[in-house]
């Protein structure tokens, strides 16, 4: 504790010390007028001994306070000079002649006691040594003087009590120095304490206690400080929200512990990709994520979405109990960006972000989402409809209707296309636009699926109405585990031949050319089942589809057909794209057919079979004229 007084007190007691001998050098000098008054024979020495002894002491005083010496050096300084002060002038005043008023000018010796011991505030040793060194001085002083005893005894009696006096005062006063000393750095300990607990108790209200990160409310406080300056020097920013997709499944299956870590790895992922960037990443929820940096650009928020996306997926932690047939944890995010908009709010910011991400578990999952403020927001409907399909089958709510598909060649209807359609409990009717992508959100796509590939097998070609049958595959069906067995599963059980279905892929739908899902394809195709490419042109994926796989049958978008009837341009368009397949040795389907001049135009280009409201309205089985000879199925069968 010495020590640590000595370190905590010493720029303290350098500052004293300096002010101290500054203080003291100019009193010392002025007092060469007493010398004027009682040794003014000896003055003429003592005086330029004076300024001497002041100047050297200052020098050497500031030499080592320029070079950072330590109090302990300033302070032995400032008592040699007070102690060699005393001497330098004690041993010319000896030569007086004026003995008498030296007798008493020598009392003002003690003046010198005094300094060293309470003026300078040294150490109570290096106090005692100096005051010592002059009151052995002023005894050996008494020596040159043949001074009476009453005189010798009174004033060394009078220098022994200044001795004891100031040394005790000295002792005192370091003692209550170290005392003080003591209380301040207990209190400045109990302090520190009471900071780092209270700056604990911030970090454990701000700090998740599973990843470790920052939680919501320190995530709401970012976003105050973002708005703000969003607000006052328009530095725009990006809001991401991250949710682990099926989290709640994983966490049913594996147990908490797991999913716990799950999120600790998920967690340090997403540090790794975005606080190189200087975003701040929090824990939001239970299995959501936030993400805030400075963009102002939409294109780099998607952009750093999509590699939040990669970078969690390239984890590849086992997730075998998704409904969507992926078998590693992902995430979808959702994106956006500060927008100068009058009357906006940060609830707004928070809204928008969770509105895209909405729209990416939408989208199927394991993907990301800019906000649009032109798309619709989800709602309840859409939670509704998700409810209702997990109740779908068992309560009947699900059904098919068939529309049918004509060959031109022989003008018989050689194929039905099963569409599914959802009735709500209130006994209206959910549009396949709406409830379909919620099918495949929630992952109800896979077993509904499995039904329509039944029921369809069951209502037409189990009773030989119909030659062929094509059912609606969504992508994740495709890349549900053990899909080709289960679908196999079902033509052994109801007795179909895989040749008579066929499975419609759709380009415009956003599908992944992956591997898993090509070797499913080639499974299901070993089985016999076709494929159809549906909807063809309307999408960006066809070209690449049309080079990786053989389609049995391509289907042509019903907007080029409409199109066409109305402009020569349009027209031209559609030959060329019933070339371009025709080349590649597909047959051809036009779909949305709707009057007989539609109808004769694509009879004009030479097409395969149509489909379309001018040939059949989708109904149900029963209700369908099911007029097919034996001879024109054959003719399908042959031509497919």
């Amino acid at each position: 504790m010495r020590a640590l007084y000595k370190d905590y007190s010493d720029e303290t007691r350098r500052a004293v010390a300096r002010s101290g001998l500054w203080l003291a050098v100019p009193v010392y000098v002025l007092f060469l007028v007493t010398d004027l008054i009682f040794i003014p024979d000896v003055s003429h020495v003592t005086i330029p001994a004076r300024f001497l002894i002041g100047i050297i002491s200052l020098l050497v005083l500031e030499i080592q306070f320029a070079h950072q010496r330590r109090a302990g050096e300033l302070e032995a300084t400032c008592a040699a000079a007070v102690v060699l002060g005393y001497i330098v002038w004690l041993v010319p005043a000896l030569q007086t002649a004026n003995a008498e008023a030296f007798s008493y000018y020598a009392a003002f010796g003690a003046i010198f006691m005094m300094g060293v011991n309470l003026f300078f505030s040294l150490e109570f040793s290096l106090a005692v040594v100096s005051s010592g060194l002059i009151f052995v001085s002023f005894l050996l002083s008494l020596t040159q003087f043949h001074y009476s005893l009453a005189y010798c005894l009174a004033f060394t009696t009078f220098y022994s009590c200044c001795f004891i006096f100031t040394s005790y005062v000295n002792w005192k006063l370091n003692k209550e120095r170290f005392n003080v000393f003591l209380n301040a750095r207990e209190a400045e300990l109990q302090q520190r304490q009471a900071t780092e607990r209270g700056e604990a108790l911030l970090r454990l209200s701000i700090t998740d206690s599973l990843t470790g990160m920052e939680n919501r409310r320190a995530a709401d406080i970012r976003l105050k400080q973002f708005w703000e300056r969003w607000r006052q020097d328009a530095v725009a920013f990006a809001v991401l929200l991250v949710d682990v997709d099926f989290f709640k499944k994983y966490n049913d299956y594996y147990g908490h512990q797991e999913g716990d870590h799950c999120l600790v790895t998920v967690a340090n992922a997403l540090s790794d990709i975005v606080a190189p960037l200087g975003a701040t990443v929090g824990r939001y929820g239970g299995e959501e994520f936030i993400v805030i940096i400075d963009l102002d650009r939409s294109a780099d928020a998607l952009a750093l979405a999509q590699a939040i996306c990669e970078g969690i997926e390239a984890l590849d932690i086992v997730h075998a109990q998704r409904l969507d047939g992926f078998r590693h944890v992902t995430v979808s995010v959702g994106a956006t960006i500060t927008r100068d908009i009058v009357g906006t709010k940060l609830e707004n910011v928070i809204n928008e972000a969770d509105r895209a991400l909405y729209s990416a578990k939408a989208s199927g999952r394991n993907c990301a989402r800019i906000f649009d403020p032109n798309e619709l927001p989800g709602g309840d409907a859409s939670e509704n409809i998700a409810a209702i399909l997990k109740i779908a089958i068992q309560q009947n709510l699900v059904s098919l209707v068939y529309q049918p598909i004509q060959s031109l060649e022989t003008g018989e209807i050689g194929a039905y296309e099963a569409l599914m359609r959802l009735q709500l409990l209130d006994g209206s009717n959910s549009s396949p636009a709406v409830f379909i992508p919620v099918a495949e959100r929630t992952g109800a796509i896979i077993e509904l699926g499995y039904w329509a590939i039944r029921r369809a097998c069951c209502d037409l070609l189990s009773r030989d109405l119909v030659e062929t049958v094509s059912v609606n595959v969504s992508p994740i069906q495709l890349r549900a585990p053990g899909f080709a067995a289960q679908v196999a599963a079902i033509l052994a059980e109801t007795g179909i031949s895989g040749h008579r279905v066929a499975f419609e892929i759709t380009e415009g739908v956003e599908m992944e050319i992956r591997p898993d899902v090509l070797e499913s394809i080639q499974d299901l195709k070993r089985l016999g089942i076709k494929f159809w490419l549906d909807d063809f042109g309307t999408g960006f994926a066809g070209l690449s589809w049309l080079r990786l796989m053989e389609f049995e049958t391509v289907k042509i978008d019903k907007s080029f057909l409409h199109d066409a009837v109305k402009s020569e341009g349009a027209k031209v368009l559609l030959e060329d794209i019933i070339g371009l397949v025709r080349n590649r040795g597909h047959r051809i389907l036009v779909e949305g057919v709707e009057d007989e001049e539609q109808l004769d135009l694509v009879k004009s280009f030479g097409i395969d079979a149509v489909q379309g409201y001018h040939i059949g309205r989708p109904a149900p089985p029963l209700k369908h004229p099911i007029a097919m000879r034996q001879a024109g199925r054959r003719r399908w069968q042959a031509s497919a």
